[in-house]
């Protein structure tokens, strides 16, 4: 089946450092991991009316863009997202919605302005990836399910109400055979099994 694929990057180099440069991904009808953290890791969701900003502005763009999230969780200064998205163009504009209306809105919350809000001065931004098999799927899913216990502020993620599960796993990995959802035709070094552990989809915990 074929699927309109794009990439961009902030550069035209493919390689910095000896390492292959980050990408944005636009794949229609795929799987995405999607994260970002505050720049510096400061603390701009610690408080509840931060939280609610943001979960009030990713349900906005999630509904209006087409991404169908599985689970997403919010920490006080990152948050993890695992989903299904249909038009791989949305997501740029999703996320230039989204990361800019909670930026407004939380810095307006703050006692001293966060500028720029999310990491990289915005030239990144956020971390996107395709998800391309059932075990990664599931490895990603695990391992946004658990962030409150990895970062001490749940013995139980199930009382995290900032952990919001909207596709129960054995649902979402079904449909996504169904939908022929995953990555398996369009090769990429960065989603060789090789080294695999239960980490992140980008091999970092």
């Amino acid at each position: 089946m074929h699927r309109r694929f794009r990439k961009s990057s902030v550069s035209r180099d493919k390689f910095h450092n000896g390492l292959h440069r980050f990408e944005h991904w636009y794949l229609d009808n795929a799987v995405y991991f999607i994260t970002s953290r505050c720049r510096s890791r400061y603390p701009a969701f610690a408080s509840e009316e931060a939280k609610a900003t943001f979960w009030d502005r990713f349900a906005l763009y999630s509904g209006e863009f087409g991404f169908v999230p599985w689970v997403t969780t919010l920490l006080d200064n990152h948050y993890h997202t695992i989903g299904h998205l249909r038009v791989g163009e949305n997501l740029g504009k999703m996320m230039q919605r989204l990361h800019g209306s909670v930026a407004k809105l939380v810095n307006d919350l703050l006692s001293e302005r966060l500028s720029p809000f999310w990491f990289d001065s915005g030239k990144q931004g956020y971390f996107d990836g395709c998800i391309r098999d059932e075990l990664q799927a599931r490895r990603a899913y695990r391992y946004i399910v658990r962030q409150s216990e990895r970062h001490g502020l749940a013995r139980d993620w199930r009382t995290y109400r900032h952990t919001v599960i909207n596709v129960e796993l054995e649902r979402a990995v079904k449909r996504a055979h169904e939908l022929k959802a995953f990555l398996h035709d369009v090769p990429y070094r960065r989603y060789l099994r090789k080294g695999e552990g239960d980490a992140g989809p980008s091999g970092k915990s």
